[in-house]
């Protein structure tokens, strides 16, 4: 069976993003698939204790590993893995978006999935206009009217950003304040972009090819509204899923995936990193590493599959005199 790619990676957070930064650079044809870009490093405002960098926030860090990853060829691509098969010894992966991909080997990096609203139409309109990464897809609706679900630490990127995107954007929130940093809020409101919708849920997301309107309702008075908006931004946080991957790996009990420390899981040719695996410390320099072991250890299957022979991998050589 012919191969679309070398190796597809599943997520785009630090792991999966160091994991294609060193396929690529080992000439693999290499494919992210994510939901978003960044993973968790999308909730750190500040990240002070990664090497060689003082400070840096989470989503920065994570824009400069992917650069360095495209620069390399990696190609990544903003969807949702749906199901995995492993077809002799080629791996079939198909999206929700409706896509396929052949691979001769798969990293597991997708660390924790965005949280989903679960209601009507969400589902529907995924990659059409509902969307779980402002940072992804907020310059397809530049000058549009959005609707942003997020709240606490979590909305201060999405709010900045589509502060200077949209038209306007409907931020919808549970509470009565939607962050405790009022210089924050007060900044945003400023700036003249953020409609505030507060002690409010999403109901309903309706369209008809894609987004048209989200429908709200008052948590408190039960009042329900409909809002014109050409996308929903959803960022509420993470959740682990991993049972599209159950057939091909060994999961504890909180759905980690169980991996050695070369990355390898039970199914040769599926690697795991980041904190999907089932490893006690979650920090983004250590899920950084496991990427860089999983990478290397895919290249070595892959050019095993290929017959080629295995060269060493070390990335620095010593000065010559």
């Amino acid at each position: 069976m012919e191969v679309d790619y070398d190796v597809i990676i599943v997520g785009a957070g630090i792991a999966g993003l160091s994991a294609a930064l060193y396929t690529a650079r080992q000439r693999l044809k290499t494919l992210v698939i994510s939901k978003d870009l960044g993973g968790q490093l999308n909730m750190t405002t500040l990240i002070e204790n990664y090497p060689a960098i003082h400070k840096i926030s989470g989503p920065e860090l994570a824009k400069r590993v992917e650069q360095q990853a495209r620069t390399f060829g990696a190609e990544i691509i903003f969807d949702e893995v749906k199901t995995v098969e492993k077809q002799g010894d080629v791996f079939v992966v198909r999206t929700e978006g409706g896509d396929e991909y052949k691979s001769l080997a798969l990293i597991l990096a997708f660390g924790k999935t965005p949280k989903e609203l679960g209601v009507p139409g969400e589902a529907k309109f995924k990659n059409k206009g509902v969307s779980y990464c402002t940072i992804c897809d907020a310059p397809f609706f530049k000058g549009q009217d959005i609707a942003l679900v997020s709240w606490g630490d979590l909305a201060r990127e999405p709010v900045t950003i589509l502060s200077s995107t949209s038209n306007k954007f409907y931020w919808i929130f549970p509470s009565e304040r939607p962050i405790h940093d009022e210089e924050f809020l007060e900044q945003a409101k400023k700036l003249g972009k953020a409609v505030l919708v507060p002690n409010s849920e999403v109901v309903e997301i309706k369209g008809d090819t894609k987004v048209r309107a989200v429908v709200v309702k008052n948590r408190k008075t039960g009042e329900v509204q409909e809002l014109p908006v050409a996308a929903v931004f959803v960022e509420v946080g993470y959740v682990t899923k991993s049972d599209f991957v159950r057939h091909l790996v060994d999961l504890n009990e909180r759905g980690e995936i169980i991996a050695d420390w070369e990355g390898r899981t039970k199914t040769p040719g599926v690697f795991a990193a980041g904190d999907i695996v089932a490893y006690p410390y979650k920090q983004a320099v250590i899920s950084a590493a496991m990427g860089v072991a999983a990478a290397l250890s895919a290249t070595a299957h892959v050019m095993k599959m290929k017959g080629r022979p295995v060269h060493s991998l070390v990335d620095w050589k010593a000065e010559k005199k």
